[in-house]
Formats: structure tokens, C-alpha cells, sequence
């Protein structure tokens, strides 16, 4: 039985999966994969004795076994150990046998734990490459067009060798370009990029979820033909990142509409949410909800608008459009949510702090914030297609992925995707030392602090790496460190574009780099001359993040594969909602400006509000999700009725 999804007879011409059925049978422990990589192990050095020919000769009969039989441990194992060897002679270096074993776990529909620095570029190829051996299209998933452009430019060599095609999808390049992209083998590709073309696809003429309705409607098209050539095999990097932290994220394809009085609506909301007073009109929820009007602000708001007619007759509307306004206004806020470049709002993504320059807030929320920036308006535009990836995703017939911090959230990735969480081993034992946890009474302090822990530690060759919560943040410790004399780079939103570069240097002896996110990166920072004889890489974190994964993938940037390093968090009160942090608030007010409070006595009550403080607004999280989960099988089921794919 053929188990390798690719179009074709078998699967039709646009393989996906239309069912949320599970996409493995469950089993426990990590033994098989220990398995396969000791087989892949013992199978390398027959690989390695062939000549050019006679490894050509073998790939061949390689790929007809798994074309045929499918992916069997025992060819997975012959897959992986011939992949290895072609690494070897065409990058000039030698896989490690954690890689091996996380490839392993991909290609069992499944999610791998692998520690920041373990190699999980090399991991992604060798199941992606294992996949296009077997002759279905794999998609590989990364975390910006920077590394798609990368690492396909960089292990190109290695699939010409495997006699796999390989193709890369960056934003710009036209409808034929991505169409020959995707019809590779292998293509390296963004996940909005994918989707957006996903969506594409299922907006063209001919258009069908169901296979045999696709062929009947393509029988009287003679359009162009779809992007993709299905959903059959991705391999996703950075996977919790996508899956869990940009899950609420809605895919919107909209088309420009000529429509000048939905401008006008919304500028008479903005305004009339700025005579609405908090506390009696409308509370701020915490956890950035909403805004929500109070009975006395809905019957204020009826008064103010009783003379405009038209649309702000109806209630529903004039609340919803309120609602938003008052959204922008005080729940947005520039420099967190949102730049302001060349006239024009750029959201700033909350994963990776990257600007998103071509993405907008939806029901208007763009347009607000845009009037209220003074910048000119976006066009109005109208919803044809839109998805979440919690929608998407499922609907891979193979899918597996990695990311250093996926355990604490593998009970849900477990509900919603179905797929099971693998720790890989750690190639060498980490010896990343853990400091106390520091609180200061106020940001001044804290950065006044932080600047003369920076100019100790640059001062014993030691690089240090600063993470901030947003790109203000980043700024206000910029100019203290600048004020200082202290040498150092930012890494935020407004500086994204060089940030291989500057990530890339930040392991120099005494440099000193302020950021605001590092998740997905994509680069090693490797240690200097002198650097681990110093101490390693100091990571010294300012931000309140939200969950315990954000504070190891900051964390991870330090003491990989076995090198020296240290971590420590420092923090400015208030920090949130939290009673125990407002009491150490209170505590901290009564002692002298900058007096910090790490004493080993206020530890545990410290950690225990942190980390209640993250388990709060984590469950919040999740609650949202789901909701928003239901109201897109809720959307999907509406359309179906119309005959829409979404």
C-alpha cells in the first residue's frame, strides 16, 4: 500500500486532507527513533565507500523501495544515512546523531523538541529531502524570506546531489515564478506566504475542495492552472510559533473596493469614541481585550449619535464601531503594536518583532489607527478568502516540525492538531547558569541598573544580550547605554532589516546587542575569540513575557552545544495585575530609589507571582484560541453552503 501522499491517481491532483481524523496512531516513548537513527548510523559508512556512480546508482534503487513501499523505518533509515552522505560531500560536514533521530520523529507525523543551536536546519532537510525521495512535494517552513532565500541558496548543493529539485518562495515574485517554485520537490516558503497562496487557489475558477468536483469543473475551464499541487507533506520550523503564538492570527485575501464612505464612518467613530470617558463610559479589560462600553456608555453614546442617522440608527453597528475606535486609542499603542514609516502604520508582529509591512487589522481597526496617526488611509477593502492556521494546518496529510520550547504547550497541539511533542536529546549537557531574578521599583532604575551590569560585563570581554518588550523599550535602553558611552546595537522592528548581521555579531567579545524578540531568527550566535574563556554569552532579560516559552527561547540564545553561559531577568514594577506583585510593589516603594529586591528571601514569592502571572494570561490565551478556532469551523460551514472552499 502506497502511505507517500502526491498528486496523482491515488490521491487526486490536489492532495490535502478534508478531515480532522488524527494523522498518527498514538504511541509512547522515543525508542523507534533511537532505532532509526542507530540504523542510519550503522548504514553511513557503506554510503560514504560509493563512488560518485555507484551513490547515484543506489539512490536510485532508493527512491524506487520508497516510492513503493513507503516510508518504512527500515528505508527511512537507508533515506537518512544516504542524505547524510550527501551533506558530507557537498557542505563538507558531518550530521550529528540527534539530528538524525529529530528527523526521525518528523517523518512520524510529529513535533521535535530541539534546542536552540542543536542544528535543526540540517534536521529540516534531512526529513524534507527523506520526503521528496519518496516522491511527494514537500513544503518547508520558515520564519522570514531572509532564511527561505538562505537556506535555499545554501542546500541547493545538497538536493542537485539526491537528484531532488528545490525551490524557494519570497515575497514579490509573480504567479508563473510560484507556480515552478511550487512544483519542485522541495520548496522553502513562509507560512503566510503559503497560505495566501493556498487561498488563491481556492478562490480560481475550477475551484473545489473535493477532488473528483475539481476534475468535473477543470473540464470546462481553460484557466490558469492551480499554485500549489496540494497539501501533502510540510515540515514546519519554529513550529509553536506558528501553531500556538500566531494561531488567533487571521489569513484575510481581500480585493480593494471603492468605497469612500466607509472612511467617513469610521472617522465619526474615532471622534466619537474620544468623548467617551473610561471608567464611566467604557473599562480597558487587562490582557488586551477589547475595550467594553458600560450600560451608561451604551445610552451615552445612543444621545451622541441620535443626530447623525444613517447607519448609527442601528445599535450593533454604532457599538461595534465604537468599540474599535476606542480599541485604537488605548489599546494600540505605537512603538508596541505598530510603526509609523514613510506615512504609513506597519504592525509589528507580536512572535517575532519584525515589522509586517502589507498586513492589516481587520473590521476597520487599520483604518482607525491610521486617522489616528494622522496618516493617510488605506484603501477599503472587501474579504474574498480568509483562514486561520489552526484550520490549515490539519489539512496536511503529513506534518511534522520543531522548535526548542514546544513542551509546554504540547497538550495543546496534542487538542487542536493532533500531534505529539518528541524531546531530541541534547547532543552535549547544557551548562547555562541561571542568576537570581531582580526587581526595581520603576523602569529608570531598572535601566539605570541594567547599564552598569552591561559595562561590568562588556569590561570582562563578555558579549550581552538584552531582551526588551517592545520597540520603545528597546529605545529608552539604547539611549541610556548611548548616554553611557556604552557601544552596543538594537535589534527591533527598525532595524529588521540587517538582522542576520547584527544577530551574527552579537557573540563578539564585549558586544552588546538590545532586542525585543528573538524568536525565529534563524541564526547561530556564535561565540568569539576569548569568549568562552570569558564566561560566554550573557542574556539579560527585561521583558514581561507572557508564557514560559518566550523565556526559553530568549534563554536558548546562551550555553548551546555545551559552551559557557548565563541568564538572568530583571524586572520593573509594577508588573501587572497580579496581588503578589502588587504587594512586592508595595515593598518596593518603601525602600530608596534603585534599591533592588533579590533577596533570597523575596525568590520564591517573586517566581511564584511570575509564573502566576504567565499560567493566567496563558489559560486566557487559550480560551481564545479555541473561541476563535469555533468561529472559524462556524465560518467554513456557512460557506459551504455557498459552495466556498473558505
Amino acid at each position: 500500500m502506497i502511505t507517500t501522499p502526491a498528486p496523482g491517481v491515488v490521491w487526486g491532483s490536489y492532495p490535502e486532507r478534508t478531515q480532522a481524523d488524527p494523522l498518527v496512531h498514538w504511541r509512547l516513548g522515543a525508542r523507534r527513533y533511537h532505532r532509526q537513527a542507530n540504523a542510519a548510523e550503522g548504514a553511513l559508512p557503506r554510503w560514504r565507500a560509493l563512488t560518485p556512480a555507484a551513490f547515484s546508482a543506489e539512490l536510485t534503487r532508493l527512491r524506487a523501495r520508497l516510492s513503493y513501499d513507503g516510508l518504512t523505518e527500515a528505508h527511512i533509515a537507508e533515506a537518512l544515512a544516504a542524505i547524510s552522505e550527501a551533506v558530507r560531500r557537498t557542505l563538507g560536514l558531518a550530521l550529528y546523531r540527534t539530528q538524525l533521530f529529530a528527523a526521525a520523529v518528523i517523518l512520524d507525523n510529529r513535533l521535535a523538541e530541539m534546542a536552540t543551536g542543536e542544528g535543526k536546519t540540517l534536521a529540516a532537510l534531512l526529513a524534507a529531502a527523506t520526503g521528496g525521495l519518496a516522491g511527494m512535494p514537500v513544503h518547508v517552513l520558515t520564519a522570514n524570506d531572509h532564511l527561505v532565500a538562505r537556506d535555499a541558496e545554501r542546500l541547493a548543493p545538497v538536493c542537485a546531489l539526491l537528484g531532488l529539485s528545490l525551490g524557494a518562495v519570497t515575497q514579490g515574485m509573480d504567479e508563473p515564478q510560484r507556480r515552478a517554485a511550487y512544483a519542485c520537490d522541495i520548496t522553502y516558503v513562509t507560512a503566510k506566504q503559503l497560505v495566501f497562496d493556498y487561498l488563491r487557489d481556492s478562490i480560481r475558477p475550477g475551484a473545489a475542495r473535493q477532488d473528483m468536483a475539481r476534475r468535473a469543473l477543470a473540464l470546462g475551464h481553460d484557466g490558469s492552472p492551480a499554485l500549489l499541487r496540494g497539501l501533502c507533506m510540510a515540515v514546519v520550523d519554529e513550529a509553536d510559533s506558528l501553531l500556538i503564538d500566531e494561531a488567533r492570527t487571521p489569513l484575510v485575501l481581500s480585493r480593494q473596493v471603492d468605497y469612500p464612505a466607509s472612511h467617513a464612518f469610521l472617522w465619526q467613530a474615532y471622534v466619537t469614541g474620544g468623548q467617551l470617558c473610561e471608567g464611566s463610559d467604557f473599562h480597558i479589560a487587562p490582557d488586551d481585550d477589547p475595550p467594553r462600553l458600560t450600560d451608561a456608555g451604551r445610552e451615552r453614546l445612543q444621545a451622541l449619535c441620535a443626530p447623525l442617522g444613517g447607519r448609527w440608527r442601528s445599535t450593533r453597528l454604532r457599538e461595534d464601531a465604537v468599540s474599535l475606535a476606542l480599541q485604537a486609542r488605548h489599546t494600540h499603542h505605537r512603538d508596541q503594536h505598530y510603526l509609523v514609516r514613510a506615512g504609513q502604520v506597519d504592525i509589528i508582529d507580536a512572535t517575532t518583532g519584525r515589522g509586517a509591512p502589507g498586513r492589516v487589522w481587520a473590521r476597520g481597526l487599520h483604518t482607525l489607527i491610521e486617522i489616528k496617526e494622522g496618516c493617510k488611509p488605506s484603501p477599503a477593502t472587501r474579504t474574498v478568502a480568509q483562514i486561520s492556521y489552526q484550520r490549515f494546518f490539519p489539512r496536511y496529510l503529513r506534518l511534522g516540525g520543531m522548535s526548542g520550547t514546544l513542551t509546554d504547550a504540547r497538550a495543546e497541539l496534542r487538542e487542536i492538531y493532533r500531534l505529539q511533542v518528541v524531546r531530541v536529546p541534547l547532543r552535549t549537557p547544557s551548562v547555562r547558569k541561571h542568576l537570581p531574578t531582580r526587581l526595581y521599583p520603576n523602569a529608570p532604575s531598572l535601566w539605570a541598573a541594567v547599564t552598569e551590569r552591561v559595562r561590568a560585563l562588556q569590561a570582562s570581554g563578555r558579549p550581552v544580550l538584552v531582551g526588551t518588550g517592545s520597540v520603545a523599550e528597546s529605545e529608552a535602553l539604547s539611549a541610556q547605554l548611548r548616554a553611557a558611552g556604552i557601544a552596543h546595537q538594537v535589534l527591533n522592528a527598525r532595524h529588521d532589516h540587517d538582522e542576520a548581521e547584527r544577530v551574527a555579531r552579537a557573540g563578539q567579545a564585549g558586544q552588546v546587542t538590545v532586542t525585543t524578540h528573538m524568536a525565529g531568527r534563524g541564526t547561530d550566535i556564535v561565540l568569539g575569540p576569548g569568549v568562552a574563556a570569558a564566561g560566554g554569552l550573557h542574556v539579560l532579560c527585561c521583558q514581561h513575557n507572557t508564557s514560559r516559552r518566550l523565556d526559553r527561547q530568549l534563554q536558548g540564545r546562551c550555553a548551546r552545544q555545551g559552551d559557557p553561559g548565563s541568564t538572568e531577568t530583571w524586572l520593573a514594577l509594577p508588573a501587572g495585575s497580579s496581588p503578589v506583585l502588587r504587594l512586592v510593589a508595595q515593598l518596593a516603594r518603601a525602600r530608596p530609589l534603585g534599591t533592588p529586591l533579590w533577596q533570597p528571601g523575596l525568590q520564591w514569592l517573586m517566581r511564584a507571582a511570575l509564573a502566576w502571572q504567565q499560567s493566567r494570561r496563558a489559560h486566557h490565551d487559550r480560551t481564545e484560541r479555541r473561541r476563535l478556532l469555533q468561529a472559524d469551523l462556524a465560518w467554513e460551514q456557512g460557506l459551504s453552503f455557498r459552495g466556498q472552499g473558505e
